[in-house]
């Protein structure tokens, strides 16, 4: 976890025990401001030049919202003097860089803000042997996805076969269809030909003619009857591959659903609960790349209304962290940058509903998280982020200046987008336009 604190123009970083990195910042600039708020690491590079602002360099940048706020190393003037990204020293950018990951929790405080040792009963409990299930049934659940897979891949390769293949009986049938009307109509003419004639020798010569005209009428009568039984068979057998074609897909769908969910509940969890919304939304990283490139898809298929008692009092941004797991199960920390309520307070208001808590406090695990904000998520949250939520009383120049940067997603059974996990996506609902340390850490300067 990392916290900028605007007002001491500092970052520091934690891990399970303590502050372990320190460093002076250069945040935004007056009408430039970095934004307050939580955020998280959406993408890495190591080496990155500006497309905003004159090919400048930024390197190991860490962005935190796809609009282009990110911390990265560049030139400290000892006050705020960006364009709303944190800077932070070269040396110290470049050292920090290959300790930080994808998802990792970004703070924005206004003032100083340091995580707290915090328990609380409606914090995740998690149960050893549901972990331990959970795990288990990963491997086999992933097989049996990749067999359903393949197996789908088959019975697609022979319903296109089969349909191919009563594509061409269809036509043959459609021309030995011709072929007895012809027929047919041939053998009318000679009828009416034989009907009409008063000479022996017409009458006869009409008489071969119409003999002629009925052999040829059967014969393509029996063509034809033979073509029908022949493609009748195979068009069940064409009918038979689409509808197991169709089962296969379903069985493919369901598999990869399952797998997903078994992958996922070994993964650390987030949760944001707005007050604004009166909704509670669930994101875990699925590790898999976005496929418009750059960062990588956050699952989002939980979202639902939650209860907060005086939803018309404000109750403040609250980030609790699972750190490390202890003999009853996690270790908790909370960090408070916006105290209309304090932190225990906050979560005695909230109601988190009983089948999400089933879902997932029983396979929780270090890094899981639980927001509490008065705020909506900001329209920055998509399926490439976990959260992003902005202080909307606090100075925010340098984020609300930028051009968004795409529609956000947000879960829905209207559109599936879907690489393997089974995501549901839609357009966003409602955008957003001073603790003691517990051990010593190493300073930067």
């Amino acid at each position: 976890m990392a916290i900028v604190s605007i007002k001491s123009q500092q970052v520091t970083f934690y891990d399970a025990e303590g502050w372990i990195l320190r460093a002076p910042v250069s945040t935004g600039t007056e009408g430039r401001e970095t934004p307050a708020g939580v955020f998280a690491i959406v993408e890495r590079k190591r080496d990155h030049r500006s497309n905003m602002y004159d090919d400048a360099w930024m390197p190991h940048l860490q962005r935190i919202t796809w609009n282009g706020i990110a911390l990265h190393g560049g030139p400290l003037p000892g006050y705020a003097a960006s364009h709303g990204c944190v800077r932070m020293p070269f040396g110290f950018a470049e050292k920090l860089f290959d300790k930080t990951r994808i998802g990792m929790r970004v703070i924005i405080s206004p003032n100083d803000a340091a995580p707290v040792e915090f328990s609380h009963p409606a914090l995740f409990v998690p149960k050893a042997e549901a972990i331990a299930a959970a795990s288990a049934r990963a491997e086999p659940l992933a097989r049996e996805a990749a067999e359903a897979a393949r197996a789908a891949e088959e019975a697609k390769k022979t319903a296109a076969t089969t349909a191919r293949e009563t594509a061409s009986l269809t036509s043959s049938l459609r021309k030995l269809e011709l072929l007895k009307r012809s027929a047919d109509a041939e053998f009318a003419s000679a009828d009416k030909t034989l009907a009409a004639t008063k000479t022996d020798q017409a009458k006869a010569r009409a008489e071969d003619r119409k003999q002629k005209a009925a052999a040829k009428a059967t014969e393509a009568v029996t063509r034809l009857d033979t073509a029908k039984a022949d493609a009748k068979s195979k068009l069940d057998a064409a009918a038979a591959a689409k509808d197991a074609a169709k089962a296969a897909e379903a069985k493919k769908a369901a598999s990869a659903k399952a797998a997903s969910e078994a992958k996922l509940a070994l993964e650390p969890v987030s949760i944001y609960i707005s007050r604004a919304t009166q909704k509670l939304y669930v994101r875990r990283n699925t590790h898999k790349p976005a496929p418009d490139g750059g960062g990588e898809v956050f699952d989002s298929s939980i979202e639902v209304p939650v209860t907060i008692r005086n939803p018309d009092r404000p109750i403040g941004t609250h980030v609790f962290t699972a750190v490390a797991r202890n003999d009853t199960g996690l270790r908790w920390t909370a960090v408070t940058i916006d105290d209309a309520n304090n932190a225990k307070d906050a979560l005695d208001r909230i109601t988190i509903p009983q089948d999400v808590l089933n879902r997932i406090a029983p396979t929780a695990l270090p890094r899981s998280s639980i927001i509490i904000s008065d705020e909506p998520l900001s329209d920055e949250t998509n399926y490439r982020t976990e959260f992003v939520a902005v202080l909307n009383n606090h100075p925010q120049g340098g984020f609300i200046t930028r051009e968004h940067s795409t529609d956000a997603l947000v879960a829905s059974d209207d559109v599936r987008y879907d690489n393997g996990f089974g995501f549901f996506f839609q357009r966003n609902w409602s955008p957003q336009t001073g603790n003691a340390r517990w051990r010593g850490g190493q300073g930067y300067r």
